[in-house]
């Protein structure tokens, strides 16, 4: 799709200033959609608007709104005609989640609701939805298709999967609306600008956030949960995808609902997979800095390899992983070293 198809194609983004969600309003923004960001700041700097700004030379229109305030964002709704919505906000610990199941269900369950009220009262037809890998848990065979069974190990992953079904079955009964759900692997890196990046204002809990701290001095080690898994060096292996490339998988996920495709379910990842070890040593030789870490105990619900299967996105969106581990470990430590500045 050309830019000029999308010139009047009006796009929320739910979380918008958060990790996934800037990066995705940047390659909205490049495709040629009208996109606005609604986000509480709740797990998110404040100057994201500031500098989507200077990276795509306009400012961002941000409605700070709080997904789980019903009257707020029908108001958002009311005030303004989107055509489609990508629904980032969520929270999304694991660890937070077995210990606060009140707060994920009211934010990731009854939040998605809040949206899609609001979506069915102003008409809004077209949602993409930002799933998990975890709603898979630990299957037992690789790699791991969107056919697969669910079975989410976590109250994180079970919020994720009630979103999926909702929806689903809002679709089943709502003709017009079209659905896509994206099932993100392990997400890694940073806008070549260094402007954007993974950077929690809670304390992180995604490998690679911590890693960059211990590299920067601002942490003293690194756990690694588990070191006697069935792997080739004994830590746990994931598929890590680029921020980038799953920007634009967002891109092709909403070109498809606008398109011919229709609905779609996919997996969002490259099909290769990497060791917790595989990532601290290529993150190493990217940083020129050791990284200290002692093994502890594996985590409840932690599969020993999570890998996605990718023909499905292919054949659907035409979507295909570019950018591999080393582009996602530089593109990190270039963004800590320039907010470090």
């Amino acid at each position: 799709m050309t830019q000029d198809r999308h010139t009047n194609k009006r796009v929320l983004l739910t979380g918008g200033a958060g990790f996934i969600g800037s990066h995705t309003y940047v390659a909205l923004i490049e495709a040629g959609y009208d996109v606005a960001i609604l986000d509480n700041f709740e797990n998110a700097r404040r100057d994201v608007p500031d500098r989507l700004e200077q990276i795509v030379g306009t400012p961002a229109q941000v409605f700070d709104c709080d997904i789980r305030n019903t009257e707020a964002v029908q108001g958002v709704f009311a005030a303004e005609q989107f055509d489609a919505v990508v629904h980032f906000a969520a929270l999304k610990s694991v660890p937070e989640s077995q210990s606060n199941p009140m707060g994920y269900f009211e934010t990731n369950c009854i939040g998605l609701y809040n949206i899609a009220s609001a979506m069915q009262a102003t008409g809004v037809s077209r949602i993409v939805f930002s799933s998990s890998a975890a709603i898979y848990g630990n299957p037992e065979s690789m790699p791991i298709a969107e056919e697969t069974p669910a079975c989410p190990q976590s109250v994180y992953a079970q919020t994720k999967r009630v979103g999926e079904e909702f929806l689903t079955s809002l679709a089943q009964a709502t003709p017009d609306l079209r659905l896509g759900i994206l099932r993100y692997f392990n997400p890694v890196g940073a806008h070549p600008s260094g402007l954007i990046g993974e950077d929690p204002s809670q304390t992180p809990t995604n490998l690679v956030p911590v890693i960059a701290r211990v590299a920067s001095g601002q942490m003293a080690e690194l756990r690694i949960f588990g070191g006697d898994y069935p792997t080739p060096d004994g830590t746990g292996i994931r598929d890590y995808i680029h921020v980038l490339d799953l920007a634009r998988g967002h891109v092709l996920s909403l070109d498809a609902l606008f398109g011919e495709t229709g609905s779609h379910c996919v997996n969002l990842g490259t099909g290769t997979g990497y060791s917790v070890m595989d990532v601290v040593k290529t993150y190493e030789r990217v940083s020129g800095r050791t990284i200290p870490y002692h093994i502890t105990d594996r985590r409840a619900g932690d599969p020993a390899v999570s890998c996605a299967a990718t023909g499905q996105a292919k054949a659907v969106l035409g979507f295909e992983a570019q950018l591999g581990l080393e582009d996602m470990c530089v593109g990190n430590w270039h963004f800590l070293n320039r907010q470090n500045r």
